[in-house]
């Protein structure tokens, strides 16, 4: 029987600027807006946050979708 380890990268604020190629302070403006996934904290009660890299691609791909979506109107 094979396991499976998924290894799971935490992306901090730093590095979606180049990432997703917006700024901080839009990436807090979509986070408000409800349009961009909320970080969660990386210890209880800590001021670190960030994001699995997971769930970014997943927004990047999501974007891709309905871009395309839309220009197919």
């Amino acid at each position: 029987m094979a396991i499976e380890i998924k290894r799971q990268r935490i992306l901090r604020m730093q590095d979606l600027p180049d990432r997703i190629g917006f700024r901080p302070s839009t990436i807090y403006e979509l986070i408000a807006k409800g349009k961009f996934p909320r970080p969660f904290k990386l210890m209880p009660g800590g001021r670190a946050a960030g994001w699995l890299e997971a769930t970014i691609d997943d927004w990047i791909a999501s974007r891709n979708d309905d871009s395309q979506h839309n220009s197919t109107k």
